[in-house]
């Protein structure tokens, strides 16, 4: 153990401390600035003086920071959907050999993923894209590390055809910078491309509808081999789309699974969750302010999915903590 730092009278925090939190603290005011672009974080931590920096916090939103946990160079990352890490853990899609992946908590986030096609596109079926080789020009997203990308690949490869096959008899994937509403929803009413595939589900279906497109379900064969792969199953509900006239079947996209390796050490998981803890009404939500749902961000839920075991120091704190049974 260090001794302990000796502060000069007056002083409430050493000088490393005071230098960190006004960097950490203005870069928390710049992301939530609505001007400021550069929104995404990746936080290096090491005591002070020269050293290789120990601790990485990532928040990340793609699959691609996987592979960082998984050498040990990040011990905090986030993706979604939750289900990009049960198929990492399984070895299953994209991932040749198990991670042992582990959670820390779930940030939760109610999706599926939607597929909507013109009308005036003849196709009813995802099975027909396939049989007619159709050649579907899709709206996806133009950010290329987008987890959407590596989804479309399963369910192709599922349907038993792949994007190299969509483009070689006529199709087209369009990469379409920002969410699908507005310009990618209007994009398809104008006829630049015929399809829109994407997750966000509740901000943009209702729209696509009032455009003349119309969401293709998932066929039942197709959602069994989803769900051996590591997929859920979800469902999209007439009850909460204006539009929608009855419910169609296809995969869940919830939740952001905050994760670290099961190798991280038990003393750094257990501050993280500590931090987390403390720091609850300061941590922003996506339904505004408030107290963190701590109970139900420890365990599986509709709109965090957790498939994946919580790190063993996790579950430790959730459950001393009184926030997991």
């Amino acid at each position: 153990m260090t001794d302990p730092i000796i502060l000069p009278r007056g002083r409430q925090y050493p000088p490393v401390v005071v230098r960190s939190k006004m960097v950490l603290e203005l870069a928390s005011e710049l992301i939530t600035d609505k001007g400021w672009f550069q929104e995404q974080a990746k936080v290096t931590l090491r005591p002070q003086g020269p050293g290789p920096w120990e601790i990485t916090l990532y928040a990340s939103d793609s699959a691609d920071a996987i592979d960082e946990v998984a050498r040990g160079e990040t011990h905090l990352a986030i993706v979604n959907p939750g289900a990009i890490l049960t198929l990492a853990t399984k070895g299953t899609g994209p991932f040749k050999e198990p991670i042992p992946l582990r959670a820390i908590t779930v940030i939760g986030s109610y999706d599926q993923l939607a597929l909507g096609v013109r009308e005036d596109a003849g196709i009813n079926s995802l099975e027909e894209i396939r049989d007619k080789k159709y050649p579907l020009a899709i709206s996806v997203r133009g950010q290329r590390d987008h987890t959407i990308h590596l989804v479309l690949d399963e369910v192709f490869k599922a349907l038993g055809f792949s994007t190299k096959d969509l483009e070689s008899w006529g199709g087209k994937i369009n990469f379409d910078d920002g969410l699908p509403y507005p310009h990618r929803v209007a994009s398809v009413a104008e006829g630049k491309s015929n399809a829109l595939f994407d997750e966000a589900a509740v901000q943009w279906v209702d729209h696509g509808l009032e455009v003349g497109m119309k969401l293709l379900p998932i066929a039942e064969q197709v959602l069994q081999k989803l769900e051996e792969v590591g997929f859920r199953r979800g469902v999209i509900e007439a009850k909460d789309y204006e539009n929608l006239a009855e419910d169609v079947q296809t995969i869940d996209y919830s939740g952001f699974i905050v994760y670290t390796h099961e190798n991280t050490p038990d003393d750094v998981v257990s501050a993280i969750c500590g931090a987390i803890d403390r720091r609850q009404d300061r941590i922003p939500q996506d339904k505004g302010p408030g107290q963190l749902e701590l109970d139900r961000m420890c365990r599986d839920t509709p709109e965090g999915p957790l498939d994946i075991p919580l790190h063993r120091a996790a579950e430790a704190y959730w459950k001393e903590h009184g926030y997991l049974k």
